[in-house]
């Protein structure tokens, strides 16, 4: 099989992200040498757009020089609309300089890449740009959309942005780019430490985030382009971890659209079946809408209060969700009807909540007062549900000209560059307004990287329930909260001395399920040292959880730390290396850094807590990994070690012996020659294992070797070393992949030195035979009467006949020695109608 080169290397990776871009042909690297001259000479330039609607006929960009043939059209389009949204809110006499500079930037370094859509890769940065222009955001945000992909897929560096563009548009484009370059044991590790990294960065500036949704929500339009298994797996992650995330920020518009999309994908049938039940009957609930609005407008205005009246639709997965979890039919879902009123105060707010309520028959259970009660996105509002004309319920929701924009811009509306506050007062508004952000980046410290995936679904659905202290403060809960759930929220003293709760004023047990506006009390006592265990098993917050968590940490420390080490010496030994050479502080500064750790104690306590997902059997190999990095090539390569290409280590000692001297098609066995001097090793099987004495060892099932056969070990976990033939598929296979990621390259470093001790050896050897024959009447009786004659015993057997009259059987024999082996061969194939005998691989 031929090597992939790096390039489509490369394309597969970035693919398995979830994206769809194709590498930049030849002419994209040759604009490269001009590309830093031609942004400096627009730094200063005011675009023209007549400048940009050129003649089609030569397919080259005159602004960017790029050649986009029949998509050039689709791509000068795009940048006019993008600028043209800009102008509308930034002002038409807006400097537009920095934007095209950014645009030529990145319309260079992507060259002719494309999308799997076939359309120029361009088009993806400059539509992630426009839809931020729909939450008003700010040029540095314009900048860093058209610019983000540029760092992760081209051979742009963060250098050269902040070269370009400064330190701000740099640490944005740093915050949305993947750790694609980075090699981590599995899928589910590198997606964990690619949010973490997201919600690091989204804590020092949430535009950061803006333009990841941004980024997600286009990738969603143009999923189509995706294989199906990758459509389920992007659709499904953006489900529970971009739209929420949406949601939390009140970025309504595209959470909506996100979930959407969404249900197109993972539920294509009930997509359209609901698309086309809601459509069938579009024109009845319009006027039906129309009615009630012209009604209500009438209403207020004799009031005197000014207000904006709209339909609001109901969007598809929120539909199709309480259909789902209720068990309602479409008829049955109240809200399917919807108006929006906007005012000017709240005293106005809740007068037309009033008039509504005197006007059509409210239904009980239906009203919420986000007015009163914000959610944690500061979405504000009073929603209430009524029945009106011919029976039909519709939702009503009522709020302010402020509160409708912070509805439609979400966090935007509040960020730093709309208000024009400084950066601490910034800081310190999205402290208090997103404390859900703060948790996330709090439990990077303590979880493993499945836990802190599972934390973070659960964590940003907004799902709540409001509870009210005996003083008065209203605090939000996950729905389905229980008290201990509000006293860790309250403060970690409280829930580590609680001992019960009182709701409403009666003392409920533990696991009562809290209620919108219960008022709750929470008992504590000094006498009480700690959480339970068992509380792990019913809170409902990740708040909770984490802070209970932590408590068991501290508290078991000391114990933790003697486990770890213990654990984490015998791991090393297992390994061939001895914790001398590997218990260093400096090899371990990567972990440090990773998890969060001050010194080799943490370390410990990390690995002696198995709630913590850092095991022995993960830090072993990093620190043997780490120490092998600080020797020298030449004695990397007395060690049996090398680093290749890609940086991998890897250990192949006699890689080279077993591609040179092992043919596979040979079924002859030839003894090879001892050219390493091996340690005894006290086993019945006459087998040596290098610098290991005593060492258990087996004989591997799937190549069954034999005294005179060219073996290999392999060090398993708990079962000694395992030895293989050095033609073994899983042998070859293990060499192969080796170079391919950190965890085969870990495999492969197992593999030891081992060879045959024939004053050693007691006992049979186990060996697999496939023998291949045209069928005829008493052939297997034949193969047993000539393995009868040389006494040898027949562990197993199977025999099965093709469509051509040939049989095939396998069986599995004990030999003593070489020679034996050889005399069986030989009378095999002496058998009549016998075509071949061959080791079974």
């Amino acid at each position: 099989m031929m090597k992939k080169d790096k390039t489509e290397q490369e394309r597969e990776q970035v693919q398995e992200q979830g994206q769809d871009i194709e590498r930049p042909l030849p002419q994209a690297d040759s604009l490269k040498s001009e590309h830093m001259h031609e942004v400096s000479r627009h730094e200063h330039s005011k675009i023209q757009l007549d400048d940009v609607a050129v003649s089609h006929d030569s397919g080259v960009d005159p602004l960017t020089g790029v050649y986009y043939g029949q998509y050039l059209e689709l791509i000068q389009s795009a940048y006019i609309n993008l600028i043209e949204e800009y102008r509308e809110y930034a002002g038409k006499d807006a400097d537009l300089s920095t934007i095209e500079k950014a645009y030529i930037f990145a319309a260079r370094a992507h060259g002719n890449q494309k999308r799997l859509t076939g359309e120029p890769y361009l088009i993806h940065p400059l539509t992630v740009a426009q839809i931020l222009t729909g939450i008003e955001a700010d040029e540095t945000t314009i900048c860093a959309a058209l610019l983000h992909d540029t760092v992760e897929d081209t051979g742009r560096s963060l250098q050269d942005i902040a070269e370009n563009f400064g330190s701000e548009i740099a640490k944005l484009v740093d915050g949305v780019t993947k750790l694609g370059k980075m090699s981590y044991e599995s899928k589910e590790d590198l997606q964990a430490e690619n949010f973490r990294k997201l919600f690091l960065a989204m804590a020092e500036d949430i535009r950061v985030v803006l333009i990841k949704l941004a980024d997600r929500l286009h990738n969603m339009r143009t999923l189509k382009s995706q294989r199906d298994y990758k459509q389920e797996r992007i659709s499904r992650e953006t489900l529970d971890i971009y739209a929420p995330l949406a949601d939390r920020l009140g970025v309504y518009m595209w959470k909506w659209e996100l979930e959407d999309l969404c249900l197109l994908y993972l539920d294509r049938d009930a997509y359209y079946e609901l698309v086309g039940a809601i459509t069938q009957k579009r024109a009845e609930r319009e006027r039906y809408l129309d009615e009630i609005i012209k009604h209500l407008k009438k209403l207020i205005g004799e009031m005197n209060i000014k207000c904006e009246i709209d339909g609001r639709p109901k969007h598809f997965y929120s539909i199709y969700r309480k259909m789902k979890t209720k068990g309602k039919n479409l008829d049955q879902i109240y809200d399917l009807f919807a108006c929006r009123v906007i005012v000017d105060t709240v005293a106005d707010c809740y007068s037309v909540l009033g008039l509504v309520h005197k006007t059509y028959t409210p239904i009980p259970g239906r009203f919420k007062d986000y007015i009163a009660m914000p959610k944690p996105n500061m979405y504000q509002s009073l929603h209430t549900t009524v029945v009106g004309p011919k029976g039909y319920p519709f939702e009503v929701q009522i709020r302010t000209f402020a509160m409708h924009r912070t509805a439609e811009y979400g966090i935007a509306a509040h960020w730093k560059y709309k208000a024009g506050i400084t950066e601490e007062a910034a800081s310190l508004e999205a402290d208090n307004n997103m404390p859900w952000l703060k948790n996330l980046v709090e439990w990077q410290k303590d979880y493993s990287n499945k836990e802190y995936m599972d934390s973070l679904k659960s964590g940003l659905i907004v799902e709540e329930v409001f509870v009210i202290t005996p003083r008065g403060d209203v605090i939000s809960l996950p729905q389905g909260s229980i008290p201990i759930d509000l006293a860790y929220a309250i403060h970690s003293g409280v829930g580590n001395h609680m001992y019960g709760a009182k709701v409403n004023g009666k003392i409920v047990p533990l696991t009562y399920e809290l209620q919108n506006g219960d008022i709750v009390e929470i008992l504590t006592s000094d006498k009480i040292q700690g959480p339970s265990r068992d509380w792990l098993n019913i809170v409902k917050s990740s708040t909770a959880r984490n802070k209970i968590t932590h408590w068991f940490k501290k508290e078991l420390r000391d114990e933790n730390i003697q486990r770890g080490k213990q654990l984490l010496e015998k791991e090393i030994k297992k390994i061939g290396f001895s914790p001398l050479q590997l218990v260093n502080p400096e090899y371990a500064e990567a972990m440090f850094k990773r998890y969060s750790l001050r010194n080799m104690d943490d370390l410990y306590a990390s690995i002696g807590d198995t709630a913590s997902g850092l095991t022995a059997t993960k830090v072993a190999p990093k620190l043997r990994d780490a120490y092998l990095r600080s020797l020298s090539s030449t004695q990397l390569e007395e060690l049996g070690y090398y680093i290749n290409r890609y940086g991998n280590l890897i250990y192949n000692p006699i890689a080279k012996q077993i591609k040179d001297e092992v043919d596979p098609n040979n079924s002859s066995i030839n003894l090879g020659k001892e050219t390493t001097k091996h340690k005894h090793s006290d086993n019945d099987l006459g087998i040596e294992v290098k610098d290991i004495e005593n060492c258990k060892v087996n004989l591997s099932r799937c190549c069954s070797p034999v005294p005179g056969d060219l073996i290999i070990g392999y060090i398993t976990r708990g079962r000694g070393v395992a030895v293989h033939r050095q033609d073994c598929t899983n042998i070859r296979s293990i060499l192969e992949k080796s170079a391919s990621s950190v965890l085969e390259a870990e495999k492969a470093s197992r593999l030891i030195e081992v060879s045959w001790n024939i004053a050693q050896r007691k006992g049979n050897y186990p060996v697999a035979l496939k023998i291949m024959a045209h069928d005829r009447w008493h052939l297997f009786g034949d193969i047993s009467n000539a393995l009868a004659d040389e006494k040898i015993n027949i562990i197993s057997g199977s025999m099965n006949a093709v469509k051509d009259v040939t049989a095939v059987l396998d069986i599995t024999i004990e030999v003593s020695s070489q020679e034996q082996y050889n005399r069986v061969i030989g009378r095999l194939k002496a058998i009549p109608d016998v075509i071949s005998v061959s080791r079974a691989k």
